[in-house]
């Protein structure tokens, strides 16, 4: 069975949700404490054991490209100052050489159309998607337990947490079949269901390992929801000919995509900082009356 080597991190969208922080900056740019919220989620990958990633980017997208490349100047200046702690820090971003690939999404026509324009450089190899709207808190990292599964079952594997009964309609939820453990077989997904007709209140978080026969679903994907190409219409009838399992990984989510989704993850990274984690939590009693 082929392992998986390859992600593909979808960043062409507007983020417009948290604008007008976003006009000019990418929201996967926007600092959670001390680094950009992709930072996160490619040490997440990498901790995984993934080996080049693929950035499906848009107009106004080039900061990232910039941020994984090698800034000559500052980094000349810090040797040169002695700032050798910070330094280190600064040049431990920088993949591997070739091991980061850069596609441009030409217009925002969903999710699975930004997965698809990967394809070439994807082929037919099972595969990781990141959301970058999500960052995952969790040891080992949420994919890694993700890969842990798939090793074992093969076929395609979502990441999936339990939310409140009465918030389903605001998610992706799973129909499962069966469970041993963490793993869940499925037999089916729905997209924000009614509450009273829920299959389970276990939702989707926004990692994905599938196998690279999904571009065959995607390529003639009609539009669904909102107009757009979406991965999970494509997945759905993936799963009519392929195995799907889900994993409740253990760690916590953050979902990204809000003004306060950000804010929430800043303080929680900022507390499980190595340094600086005691100061940010009496910052955070500070303004909190505590």
């Amino acid at each position: 069975m082929t392992r998986v080597r390859k992600a593909v991190l979808p960043v062409a969208g507007f983020g417009t949700r948290v604008l007008p922080a976003t006009k000019t900056i990418p929201k996967e740019m926007l600092p959670v404490f001390d680094r950009p919220a992709i930072q996160y989620v490619v040490d997440e990958a990498v901790a995984a054991g993934i080996e080049h990633f693929v950035f499906v980017t848009g107009r106004n997208k080039g900061a990232i490209e910039d941020y994984f490349d090698t800034a000559y100047e500052l980094e000349a200046s810090l040797e040169a100052k002695g700032k050798s702690d910070i330094l280190a820090e600064v040049t431990r971003t920088k993949p591997i050489p070739g091991s980061m690939s850069f596609v441009r999404q030409q217009a925002p026509l969903g999710l699975g159309h930004a997965i698809w324009c990967a394809r070439d450089i994807i082929g037919s190899d099972p595969f990781a998607i990141l959301l970058p709207d999500v960052l995952v808190q969790a040891e080992p990292s949420c994919l890694a337990q993700m890969i842990s599964v798939f090793d074992e079952t093969g076929g395609n594997v979502i990441a999936v947490e339990q939310v409140p009964a009465d918030e389903v309609n605001k998610y992706g939820i799973i129909d499962p079949e069966s469970r041993e453990g963490n793993r869940i077989r499925m037999r089916g997904m729905v997209e924000k269901p009614a509450v009273d007709a829920a299959p389970s209140n276990l939702s989707i978080t926004g990692r994905y390992i599938l196998q690279g026969s999904v571009f065959d679903y995607l390529a003639d994907q009609a539009a669904g929801a909102g107009g757009e190409i979406q991965l999970t219409d494509a997945m759905a009838r993936q799963m009519q000919n392929q195995d799907f399992h889900a994993v409740e990984y253990v760690g916590q989510s953050y979902d990204c995509g809000s003004k306060l989704g950000y804010l929430r993850a800043t303080m929680a990274y900022a507390r499980a900082h190595r340094e600086l984690g005691d100061g940010a939590q009496a910052l955070i009693n500070e303004f909190s009356g505590n």
